[in-house]
């Protein structure tokens, strides 16, 4: 008999529905985005999102379970997000997934959405399993996690200050491209020299495997100030092979001192095209990309989690689970 999933993903300002049958098949996995209600402000404004989630989830679900063929009747799991992100949010998918496990009597896992993340590498690759060191970047994150198997992480290292999906976002604001600018910034670098500005790269040559790219976008706010006339596209480009230098090296570091041969980098900032480039050229190791729909944030990698921690661990959570917005990934 089949086993269905039904994962939503509301930590930011995506609200997600999937539908998983068994631990990998996705039947449906619906994003919709509220960047454009966000854009004016320059940024996600808390309050406008969980709002805008109350509104849009039921419809979402629906869609979701239409697309899957399914019915409530027919979910096995229900699976959250509780952690990290904005705590309303958080609380408006989670509430909502708790009182659909309530009310269908059947069990509820939370997921961590840095874990989550890792999922879509689970969902994509079966034949790529751990162990593998992963590169998690997104808008509020960028982290190394060594993945001896899923449900098994030892981090290595992580940002310091701001993380590199969010240095794209306030360089993107700098360079006039609204937001949200990471695939923008992307697009203009690609017209520009990425030798053309001397940027620095932060804790590149530091044994640490952390990061900081603070520093870094002060550095183009000063150059912006000196240079108001700069090419924009050389400068996009310059900031992004900065930014790309560090996430590579730090990386590829990392790997050969713990002996690692496959890489997996996931996140929003998966998606940008010279790290891809840069990574996938290198000849030593495995290196894997999940497909765009999943490096951004979405309920299929959450119902990923929720369903391999509540078929192969054992997992369920109790209906008082709280959001957690600074949920680290291990304690």
């Amino acid at each position: 008999m089949a086993f269905y999933t039904l994962g939503i993903e509301t930590s930011c300002d995506e609200t997600s529905v999937a539908v998983l049958r068994d631990e990998r098949e996705m039947l449906s996995n619906i994003v919709y985005s509220q960047a454009h209600l966000h854009e004016k402000y320059g940024g996600v404004v808390p309050e406008v999102a969980s709002r805008n989630h109350i509104k849009k989830l039921p419809f979402v679900v629906k869609e979701a379970l239409d697309q899957a063929g399914i019915s409530f009747s027919d979910i096995s799991l229900v699976g959250a997000t509780y952690g990290p992100g904005l705590v309303g949010p958080l609380l408006v998918g989670l509430s909502y997934a708790k009182a659909v496990a309530y009310a269908l009597k059947k069990p509820f896992v939370g997921v961590n959405h840095l874990e989550g993340h890792i999922f879509a590498h689970y969902l994509e690759n079966p034949n790529a399993p751990p162990p593998f060191l992963a590169l998690v970047v997104s808008g509020g994150h960028t982290l190394l996690v060594e993945v001896r198997a899923y449900g098994q992480y030892e981090v290595l290292g992580e940002t310091r200050d701001d993380a590199a999906g969010e240095a794209f976002d306030k360089v993107g604001k700098l360079l006039g491209l609204g937001y949200p600018a990471g695939a923008a910034l992307d697009r203009l670098a690609r017209q520009g020299n990425p030798q053309a500005i001397a940027f620095p790269r932060p804790m590149l040559d530091s044994d640490s495997w952390e990061f900081s790219f603070a520093g870094l976008k002060t550095a183009i706010v000063y150059y912006l100030r000196d240079h108001p006339e700069a090419n924009r596209a050389d400068l996009a480009a310059s900031f992004q092979e900065a930014v790309v230098d560090v996430l590579v090296e730090k990386t590829l570091r990392a790997a050969r001192q713990l002996h690692i041969k496959r890489i997996v980098v996931v996140g929003g900032v998966a998606a940008n095209s010279r790290l891809r480039e840069r990574l996938l050229a290198q000849k030593n190791f495995e290196v894997f990309f999940p497909k765009m729909e999943l490096c951004t944030d979405n309920a299929a990698m959450i119902a990923a989690c929720a369903a391999f921690r509540h078929r192969v661990l054992g997992q369920s959570n109790a209906l008082d689970l709280a959001p957690h917005p600074n949920l680290a990934l291990t304690p």
